[in-house]
């Protein structure tokens, strides 16, 4: 007896590129000037930094319990208004024990206490707003649970920048299980100095737009936002059609060069999804800018997809969000798919100086469509680790 299928309901969005399913497809699609990620010193006093920072008003969180009140929840909230009349239905349909909760994050709120700091030290007490723990790992889950009223699993995954790749992988399993009917899944991760001074310190960071894939990328913007799906077994717009997951366990934070790991993950997500590398009309990449990380993707997609299909980074549009990345490069992909009258493709903003020590590619150039709905879509996600998550989105 075959699974049963995997759909991606609803889609709620926030991230550097807008709020809400049009205005982020907007920008995304828009083919005269890369939108989004923007430069400031808001979080590096004196250092101007591109970031991804999300410009949209988020919502008060004045009515929550002191642990949940962090820019991380805020994030999450403004996603989930989006799909809050769906979760309503599936509720009301299933009853708030079978809809479960899976959200991935790296940063949570750790910001909070970065915020924080400068008046314990001023005044050797903390805040009065300042918990402990709005920076907990598994608060994005419990926030999401108290907002919707799912009473199902709820649990937060933290695996660095595949975290909410995954998250999307485990709310289809528990699907397949039957144990819910459905799932609110995604991530969210919020800016902070912790983050960038983290990636600076990895000399990780770039000082203008990311350009990745170029013979010039020299490192990541970071971002922020939120992508939460409401998950059901359908039907719906666009089916979680396979995914693969993987671990090189190669080093720390460098990706095993010839990208063994990553190959495994592609590979896994086509064979569940029952499709051939011919069937893919699109990719998502990873492509964070870094000269490791998208030396090793070139050879990995070259390997198992080769040449001919269309691919692009969106990092240059929304920053690399890190444990939210997966759920919104997941939420582009779908925008493509469900939202998309044009067939616009998300195009890969570059400086078009190809690396000649990496395989051709195909890469979007803005403006690109196809002739067709795409049927197909690849997003992947490599984290630190070697924590591989590729996910297979397929027509609904």
């Amino acid at each position: 007896m075959s699974a049963p299928p995997v759909y991606l309901n609803e889609l709620g969005i926030v991230c550097a590129l807008g709020c809400g399913q049009q205005a982020v497809a907007g920008a995304l699609f828009a083919a005269d000037a890369a939108r989004g990620v923007a430069t400031t010193d808001g979080y590096t006093p004196g250092r101007p930094l591109p970031l991804g920072a999300v410009q949209s008003a988020l919502p008060d969180l004045a009515d929550c319990e002191m642990p949940f009140r962090s820019r991380n929840n805020a994030l999450l909230r403004a996603a989930f208004a989006q799909i809050r009349e769906a979760t309503a239905a599936a509720i009301e349909r299933h009853g708030a024990h079978r809809v479960a909760v899976v959200i991935g994050t790296s940063t949570s709120g750790i910001g909070e206490p970065e915020r924080a700091l400068p008046h314990l030290l001023a005044h050797g007490q903390w805040p009065a707003d300042f918990h402990y723990e709005q920076q907990e790992m598994g608060a994005p889950s419990r926030f999401v649970a108290r907002e919707s009223g799912a009473r199902g699993p709820a649990w937060t995954i933290s695996t660095a920048c595949s975290s909410s790749a995954k998250a999307l992988a485990s709310a289809a399993r528990l699907l397949r299980a039957g144990i819910v009917d459905a799932v609110i899944a995604g991530g969210a991760d919020s800016l902070c100095a912790f983050t960038i001074g983290g990636f600076s310190a990895l000399e990780s960071v770039s000082a203008r737009r990311c350009n990745p894939f170029s013979r010039h990328r020299d490192g990541i913007n970071i971002g922020e936002g939120a992508a939460l799906f409401l998950l059901t077994r359908g039907p719906g717009p666009v089916r979680l059609a396979g995914w693969g997951e993987s671990s090189d366990a190669h080093h720390m934070s460098a990706p095993e060069p010839q990208g063994t790991g990553a190959i495994a993950a592609i590979a896994q997500a086509l064979a569940r999804g029952g499709i051939g590398a011919d069937d893919v009309g699109y990719v998502n990449l990873h492509g964070t800018a870094t000269p490791q990380n998208d030396a090793m993707e070139s050879r990995a997609v070259f390997a198992t997809l080769g040449e001919a299909v269309p691919m692009s980074s969106t990092k240059p549009l929304t920053g690399h969000a890190l444990g939210a990345a997966g759920a919104i490069e997941a939420g582009l992909c779908w925008l493509a798919m469900a939202r998309n009258p044009g067939n616009h493709l998300p195009p890969h903003w570059w400086d078009g100086a190809a690396d000649p020590g990496l395989p051709p590619l195909d890469f979007v150039v803005p403006g690109r469509r196809t002739q067709a709905p795409l049927r197909y879509v690849l997003s992947q996600s490599f984290a630190f680790g070697g924590s591989n998550a590729v996910l297979l989105l397929g027509e609904g």
